[in-house]
């Protein structure tokens, strides 16, 4: 199963800062037990790649991804500590043809219809609407799956449990990116068990809204 189809049965993909590596095992723990196995670790830290390779070694079953990529060197640093999956804010077209050249799934940001054909001009077919709330969120990707019928989106930015079920039901949106079962603060304070009780509970919600 391609990498973008487990991230669509998954639903949500958990965007994770994480500021101290040390805290990489325990937040993979509660991803899998609370049923989403997967992180996107955000290059806003110096910990992102550390954190990449610790939570790549030791869980096998969690889709790790890098996000917040802005860079090629990134894009080497995510692909060198195993990073299955890459996503950036933006459509930077060096970026996405480095990961092109990997092999790496690539999910780049695009919020107006400049972008979005630029990513169809580049072979993709899936792109992060970010920010999601702030750019018209369902509405805007309501309108904009009206021209580009064969696109899914990913959008981030503003996702939370009570606007979850509006863009999950879109049939072109093919997951949902949010922070707001691995908030840094909980992970500050180690209150993984908290991120598991969160984490479960949106595992059910997306299967509710899909069933």
């Amino acid at each position: 199963m391609s990498i973008i189809k487990q991230i669509e049965e998954l639903g949500v993909i958990p965007v994770v800062v994480l500021n101290d590596p040390e805290d990489a095992l325990p937040l993979g723990q509660a991803l899998i037990d609370g049923g989403l196995p997967c992180a996107e670790v955000t290059f806003r830290t110096e910990a992102a790649a550390e954190s990449i390779r610790r939570l790549a070694g030791a869980f096998p079953a969690i889709l790790v991804g890098a996000g917040t990529v802005l860079t090629t060197e990134q894009v080497e640093q995510a692909a060198e500590a195993g990073a299955k999956f890459i996503v950036s804010p933006g459509l930077n077209e060096k970026v996405v043809r480095c990961c092109q050249e990997k092999g790496l799934p690539v999910i780049p940001g695009c919020m107006d219809t400049y972008a979005i054909e630029k990513a169809l001009e580049l072979g993709l077919d899936v792109v992060k609407f970010f920010p999601a709330e702030a750019c018209g969120g369902v509405k805007m990707i309501k309108a904009l799956s009206g021209p580009y019928r064969n696109l899914r989106f990913v959008p981030t930015g503003g996702i939370n449990t009570e606007n979850l079920a509006s863009y999950l039901q879109l049939k072109q949106v093919a997951a949902c990116g949010g922070s707001f079962m691995v908030k840094e603060d909980l992970i500050e304070a180690g209150r993984f068990d908290e991120i598991r009780r969160i984490t479960a509970q949106t595992a059910e919600k997306v299967k509710e809204i899909r069933k």
